[in-house]
């Protein structure tokens, strides 16, 4: 079953102003990564499309939609499971949704990598100790020690990050 394209267009064309994108959430899509939602969370006004079942009509895509995104190599079993995926991704980058303006900065894939360990206390729990480096107060060793901890972790899980 294909969604009808009349009912979508009415939908849309109630919600859009001159100022709003029209994201289509589709396996068939480019892959959402940060940098896309760092493109959207500049963004003033998104209308998200989910498909369903078999997907929309091809006029929606050609005459409506500004962008096809997917959040992976795999099928839903509606689109709006992905578009809860893309609102997360983007609103956490909104400035002032997190409350700290610097707590996105870290995160994985911000810099290109994998982000580094993160350690609560207390300081040795069942024998493992927080590594010695993050009690010293050095916070340029520490932050040396977190990018080498992060490019060690991105080589190990996800080589292809480097590559880029």
């Amino acid at each position: 079953m294909v969604m009808k394209a009349e009912p979508i267009f009415l939908a849309v064309e109630s919600l859009r102003m001159p100022e709003s994108r029209v994201v289509l959430m589709s396996p068939g899509g480019r892959l959402l990564n940060h940098a896309t939602a760092m493109e959207y969370s500049k963004c003033a006004h998104l209308i998200v499309i989910c498909g369903h079942y078999e997907g929309v009509d091809q006029r929606v895509i050609d005459h409506l939609v500004d962008d096809e995104l997917s959040i992976g190599d795999y099928v839903l079993t509606n689109g709006a499971i992905a578009a809860v995926v893309l609102t997360d991704a983007v609103v956490r980058l909104i400035p002032g949704v997190l409350g700290d303006e610097c707590s996105a900065a870290d995160d994985s894939f911000a810099t290109g990598m994998l982000e580094f360990p993160q350690y609560t206390r207390p300081v040795e729990f069942r024998g493992w100790k927080v590594p010695e480096i993050l009690l010293s107060g050095n916070h340029a060793r520490i932050a040396e020690w977190r990018r080498e901890c992060a490019e060690e972790k991105t080589r190990r899980m996800r080589p292809d990050l480097l590559e880029e």
